[in-house]
């Protein structure tokens, strides 16, 4: 069988050098990353592929509102109607009213429409930039200016000595 005082045969040098210590412990440490996030990498990619599926029934959901909201204001404007008809008995009347209060619901539509763009615009933000910028350039001027001054009687004192 196997003889002590033979010599086992040399096994072949491998032909590939190990990896250096440094380059093992990246690639283990990027093996440990994909093991410990691969379930949250998962869990991502089906919402993702969830909320692209949304997006459709979220457009379907606002059209079906918005057919219900203009059906159900025409409802109501129709029987707000039928009651200004009772009450001042005329058609004129009742629908010189209604027009009013569409007049009205415009214009505050409007107002409100308005006051939202300049919220959007960032009054106060824009105020404070604008001190802040017309602050650093007034004292960038008086420093300009003390720097000027400064210079030119430091000019002047070597002036003066060079004359005595």
């Amino acid at each position: 069988m196997h003889n002590e005082g033979e010599s086992t045969p040399a096994a072949a040098p491998d032909p590939a050098p190990p990896p250096s210590g440094m380059l093992h412990e990246i690639s283990q440490l990027g093996r440990a990353v994909k093991r410990l996030f691969g379930a949250q990498f998962e869990l991502l990619a089906a919402e993702l592929g969830l909320a692209r599926s949304a997006i459709s029934w979220l457009f379907v959901a606002g059209l079906v509102a918005t057919v219900a909201g203009v059906g159900f204001g025409l409802t109501t404007l129709g029987l707000l109607g039928v009651l200004l008809v009772k009450w001042l008995g005329s058609w004129v009347w009742a629908l010189l009213v209604l027009a009013l209060l569409e007049l009205l619901f415009l214009v505050a539509a409007i107002v409100l429409f308005r006051r939202c763009m300049h919220w959007m615009s960032l009054p106060a933000t824009r105020a404070e930039w604008s001190a802040m910028m017309h602050d650093s350039a007034r004292k960038v001027k008086t420093e300009m200016a003390d720097g000027t001054s400064a210079e030119r009687s430091a000019s002047d004192n070597r002036g003066s000595e060079v004359r005595e």
